[in-house]
């Protein structure tokens, strides 16, 4: 495992990055945690900049409801224990219509290098990936009822890890509230629970 020196020096790089122009800097960075666990979350939203940490508002007390039902773990305990990373890491701003915008396939291309940097650094043996958007880029893109609830075996550049899919636990969408989203969530989540890189 590398040591926490090695992640704080990676997460200074990945903060000072301005490599895409119309994305919204600073890059969102989670804590320096060194984990066989890594999360990816999509991109951060307008809130998580100012508050400096990933899913900071409310689909994160969400998501990290979710960790304490299945693990019992607090927030903190979440931060400190799984790695925190995404598919882009600053804020994408707003569509003209409304809500965010989709970070485009050139930011995405660019942001894969500090995942791929991730995962040679931390080696992990699971991966969560929260969303749409984060499970295409370990599964392709597949509707969320083949994916959520399932355990899937992956390559990513040339690291073999498990990979158990989360739906997005955004306000704005109803899936993982109802039918068979709620059930295909229980499923997963006892997937991670029982996963032995979190014992």
């Amino acid at each position: 495992m590398p040591t926490l020196a090695a992640v704080a020096r990676h997460l200074a790089a990945l903060r000072a990055c301005q490599c895409c122009p119309r994305m919204h800097q600073p890059a969102v960075v989670g804590r320096s945690a060194v984990s066989r666990v890594i999360l990816v979350g999509q991109a951060p939203g307008d809130k998580e900049p100012k508050l400096g940490r990933p899913f900071a508002w409310t689909a994160g007390k969400t998501l990290f409801k979710w960790f304490h039902a299945a693990l019992g773990w607090s927030e903190d305990e979440v931060r400190d224990r799984i790695y925190f990373a995404a598919v882009c890491r600053c804020f994408p701003g707003k569509r003209p219509a409304g809500g965010d915008r989709v970070p485009a396939p050139d930011e995405i291309s660019a942001c894969a290098a500090w995942l791929e940097r991730e995962f040679a650094l931390l080696r992990p043996a699971l991966v969560l990936p929260v969303g749409k958007l984060a499970i295409a880029q370990f599964l392709g893109e597949r509707p969320l009822t083949e994916t959520i609830g399932r355990s899937f075996a992956i390559s990513y550049r040339g690291h073999a890890a498990d990979c158990i899919p989360l739906p997005h636990p955004s306000g704005a969408s109803p899936w993982h509230r109802m039918e068979p989203g709620k059930t295909l969530l229980a499923r997963a989540l006892a997937r991670v629970a029982r996963h032995e890189a979190l014992r």
